[in-house]
């Protein structure tokens, strides 16, 4: 079983058994502390079950999650039309909702959607890092997890998935195959189906006769779907780059009527519409090419996007379930760096692949006219493992989470429905695959091991991860938010034991509830 280590230099004192500052409380071993906020708590109830008293049913859940959005894209975060890519309705959903400016993913992709959907840190379900190409694992990790789609389509909301997946194509991972009712989307990555495509971006590839006979065993470029209990099929085998650029049309087809036809059927849905964009490569949808005042594809990506969220939105209000639907808009990581420039914006150090803001601080914007007030701004932290927690208790199915696995994520209900709320999570922790490698608390960013890059935009394929030495390395992110000179141990001295007490307890959990090996390679 893979343990946790905590640096040697801290681990001989963790402090009192209860820390001064430690403002959460232990509730049961399975879940995450979280900070009581007993008010805010009763606000959202209230909230909840007034809502339902006036509309006789359980509110929809929409989930938009874009891939490699930067933190700085969206305008509302300082992108928008000063970057060269209006998002005009992504704004509109911050001002008339709750900007969130501590949202935090994992570095990549697959951790990260893993975490959205058990509510679960990555090494608890073994999806650490993206799977390859033609690679499978050799355990099924959803064989003995559960998704919110699961425990939702039981307690008889329509789920679905539109989009991309990206954790699993063998038989018995894909989506309508682990609790979602509905699927229509990629089981990989544009990426992976582009590099069989596009021989002007992947020569060595496409245009080898042979290597494309090999390849082409192993990855089919194509869109799939699915309903539960009946097998996947094959919806259009993608042969042109032009094709490729219409994916998220596409999805938006497939989540536009699965709103519509949910209506009709009187049913409450737990939608999560995952874009393919903005991962590269980008080709552009018709009429797109060049939209964006930037006119490069991935800003055209972005304008896309945001007429994408105009739409669901529009379809929301045309249904009459605008007031009876949380909305909550994020990305799965941060900025692809190293595919510049067809990429995002951040204003952080790092990118995808680190550990540093860039790579896992995010949009994450809470919608929901007359239950989340306007106009509101916090940089409250919340964790994508929340979703989770909070999907279920806006349901009000809280009850069936199982209490044989740990869940990470924390109810966050309240600080997103009570009009002053604040965040019930005290810490954020962060992982390399199963490496603990930093993590959050209050204005604080801390790191056990970083990831030193000798190019510049060049995080995932030039880059090492090396240990901070005898001590942490901690940055004030409120007085240097790019993280450039650790100062903790000239600043942080009385900060450090209550650090070290958080890892252990975060670590400890790992004895109880250990680490998944699926058994994929990793090369050394």
């Amino acid at each position: 079983m893979t343990m946790l280590c905590v640096p040697y230099a801290f681990s001989k004192s963790a402090g009192p058994a209860k820390d001064p500052f430690d403002e959460t409380v232990h509730v049961a071993d399975y879940l995450e502390p979280a900070i009581p906020r007993p008010q805010q708590a009763k606000i959202a109830s209230d909230k909840l079950a007034a809502l339902r008293a006036k509309t006789g049913r359980a509110p929809n859940i929409l989930i938009i999650v874009v891939d490699d959005m930067g933190w700085g894209d969206p305008g509302v975060y300082g992108g928008g039309v000063a970057i060269g890519a209006p998002t005009p309705n992504i704004d509109r959903l911050a001002h008339d909702g709750l900007k969130l400016t501590s949202f935090y993913a994992q570095s990549l992709c697959t951790p990260s959607r893993a975490a959205l959907m058990t509510g679960r840190m990555p090494p608890r379900s073994g999806l650490t890092r993206p799977l390859l190409t033609g690679e499978n694992p050799k355990v099924n990790p959803w064989a003995d997890e559960d998704t919110t789609a699961k425990l939702l389509s039981a307690a008889g909301y329509r789920t679905a998935l539109a989009g991309k997946w990206h954790l699993g194509e063998m038989e018995g991972t894909q989506p309508h195959q682990v609790g979602y009712d509905e699927y229509f989307g990629i089981l990989s990555v544009v990426s992976e189906m582009s590099q069989v495509i596009d021989g002007n971006l992947y020569p060595d590839l496409v245009n080898k006769p042979a290597r494309m006979a090999a390849v082409s065993k192993l990855v089919l470029p194509e869109i799939t779907a699915g309903e539960k209990g009946k097998p996947t099929h094959v919806v259009q085998h993608l042969k042109t780059t032009e094709e490729l650029g219409m994916l998220d049309q596409q999805f938006a087809d497939f989540s536009d009527k699965f709103i519509r036809s949910s209506v009709t059927q009187k049913k409450p849905f737990y939608l999560v519409h995952a874009f393919s964009r903005l991962h590269n490569d980008n080709y552009p949808a018709p009429g797109y090419a060049g939209k964006s005042p930037a006119a490069f594809p991935y800003k055209d990506a972005v304008v896309e996007v945001d007429d994408i969220v105009g739409r669901l939105m529009k379809t929301l209000k045309e249904t009459g379930q605008l007031e009876n639907t949380l909305v909550f808009f994020t990305s799965d990581n941060g900025a692809n760096e190293d595919v510049w420039p067809d990429t995002g914006y951040q204003p952080w150090r790092g990118g995808k692949g680190t550990t540093w803001e860039g790579g896992v601080r995010v949009p994450g914007i809470a919608y929901w006219p007359g239950m989340i007030a306007a106009g509101r701004e916090s940089d409250g932290l919340f964790d994508i493992t929340d979703l989770f927690n909070t999907s279920l208790a806006v349901a009000g199915e809280t009850k069936r989470i199982e209490k044989t696995r740990y869940i990470d994520g924390i109810d966050q209900s309240g600080f997103l429905l009570a009009d002053d709320g604040k965040s019930a999570r005290q810490t954020v922790f962060f992982y390399s695959e199963t490496s603990l490698t930093a993590m959050r608390w209050q204005e604080y960013k801390i790191h056990l091991k970083v990831f030193q890059t000798d190019v510049a935009r060049q995080n995932i394929d030039e880059s090492t991860l090396v240990p901070t030495g005898t001590t942490p390395w901690v940055f004030n992110l409120y007085t240097d938010p790019k993280e450039q000179r650790s100062s903790g141990h000239r600043y942080f001295e009385w900060g450090l034991p209550r650090v070290v007490g958080f890892i252990k307890a975060h670590a400890g959990t790992y004895q109880k509830y250990p680490m998944k090996n699926l058994g994929l390679d990793v090369p050394s």
